[in-house]
């Protein structure tokens, strides 16, 4: 007696109305292209045990309010591995996606290519990722779950390419699996957690929260949800209402003050929800630069806010993996600048921070979406004008922007230390000289 599918038991618990799309036509040649001894048995047994003819599950159902094309891996099925077969199935439902226009979400549970059927089976990868490719080019988004275990082909071809990638908690995730690496490698830079804390991961989640999690991010991010071309983001109102700083130090001063309103209150605010992405793709994170998306009266809202640190190259290369994801599915763009300045210490230059401030210089000058700023606090110098948006730059009174801190211009100039206040406002960085200046479009009250 068959067992039910896994693959089906979990599409049918994060959805409703699933619907199997029609399999593709295999290979039929005995044994597979190897002519591997066995292999049909192997299958046959599988099929028998679980009651599925392949390691993937392929269709499209109804998450929370929006229809998705589901992509679902057993292990039971020898593994969850991909052969030609399977790797048909992946390919083909990324283009029912592309034809419905309809997100996708791939649950992955895999060990990578199938080994029975060699090089027929590992090419597979490179039919998948260019399958993944065409998708994003046609502003299509793609999340993937990293389910137990997520090893070799599939987390590299499939899931690390998703335009938002989620993993289940405690999973194994690594290129390569336990059985081709050293025993002593194990710990947690090769499960789900250590790939958050890495910046690989936007978030690990319990099972039980899996169907809200997918439901919510498919409300912001379905297709169906974003118009073209993208109207501006509004720029938020000023959390603190007061009079404009007398001189260029008070701006410094009630800008830099711990009672003054940060970004998570902003966002708070301006969003009645949101979700937010995690780490840079390429090992780091930064705490001080928070990324996402939100609903701000109905409409989606991609954000890259700095909270008041020197943000690290972590940080500045998830706010450009942001924008650069925004651009490319259609949604506006706002940034909340508050910085000291980047990062200058010895991490920061071995992690490539001025390349990292780069990536968003670009990512800004680049944009095809409308790009919003407003200064909530410190503006210094470049680690702050790489979020802000040529011609579309606001400011609240509360805060400033400079070419250099005072306290720097004084070092660099040689001045005594005691001149800090009158160099603050030779600088003239308050906001309305910043706005007489031509630099900002406006003070947010």
């Amino acid at each position: 007696m068959a067992e039910h599918s896994a693959a089906r038991a979990l599409v049918e618990s994060i959805s409703r109305g699933f619907e199997e799309f029609e399999p593709p036509a295999g290979p039929s040649a005995a044994d597979g292209p190897l002519g591997w001894p066995g292999y049909d048995d192997q299958r046959a047994r599988a099929t028998e045990r679980i009651g599925a003819e392949e390691s993937v599950l392929c269709g499209r159902g109804w998450v929370g309010s929006r229809q998705a094309v589901l992509v679902a891996f057993d292990f039971a099925f020898l593994g969850g591995s991909v052969g030609e077969a399977s790797g048909a199935r992946i390919v083909a439902a990324f283009e029912q996606a592309r034809e419905l226009r309809l997100p996708v979400i791939s649950l992955v549970a895999s060990g990578g290519s199938r080994m029975q059927e060699g090089i027929c089976a590992l090419r597979q990868l490179q039919e998948i990722a260019r399958a993944c490719l065409l998708t994003r080019k046609d502003r299509i988004p793609h999340v993937a779950v990293l389910r137990n275990p997520t090893t070799g082909g599939m987390w590299v071809a499939l899931a690390a390419a998703a335009d938002v990638v989620l993993a289940t908690s405690g999973a194994a995730v690594a290129f390569g699996g336990s059985r081709v690496r050293s025993a002593a490698d194990n710990g947690e830079a090769f499960h789900a957690e250590g790939k958050l804390a890495d910046g690989q991961v936007d978030r690990v989640v319990d099972d039980a929260e899996l169907p809200r999690v997918l439901a919510d991010l498919l409300s912001l991010l379905h297709p169906q949800q974003l118009v073209w071309p993208a109207e501006p983001a509004p720029v938020p109102a000023a959390l603190t209402a007061g009079d404009l700083p007398a001189t260029g130090w008070d701006a410094v001063q009630r800008a830099r003050s711990a009672d003054r309103p940060r970004a998570r209150a902003y966002l708070d605010a301006y969003l009645a929800r949101r979700f937010e992405i995690s780490g840079d793709r390429a090992g780091g994170y930064d705490e001080g630069m928070i990324c996402g998306f939100g609903d701000h009266n109905g409409r989606t809202i991609a954000f890259a806010a700095q909270t008041g640190t020197a943000n690290t190259p972590a940080g500045f290369r998830t706010a450009a993996r942001l924008i650069r994801l925004a651009d490319q599915l259609g949604i506006p763009v706002l940034t909340l600048v508050d910085t000291p300045g980047a990062a200058n210490d010895a991490a920061a230059e071995r992690g490539a921070i001025g390349p990292a401030i780069a990536e968003v210089f670009a990512a800004v000058a680049d944009a095809q979406v409308p790009v919003t700023t407003l200064v909530v606090g410190e503006g210094g110098s470049g680690g702050a004008l790489a979020l802000a948006a040529p011609e579309r730059t606001w400011i609240t009174s509360d805060a400033y922007f400079a070419v250099i801190a005072p306290e720097s211009s004084a070092a660099i100039l040689k001045h005594d230390p005691a001149e800090v206040p009158e160099l603050a406002g030779r600088l003239r960085l308050r906001p309305q000289d910043l706005l007489d200046l031509g630099f900002v479009q406006g003070i947010a009250r």
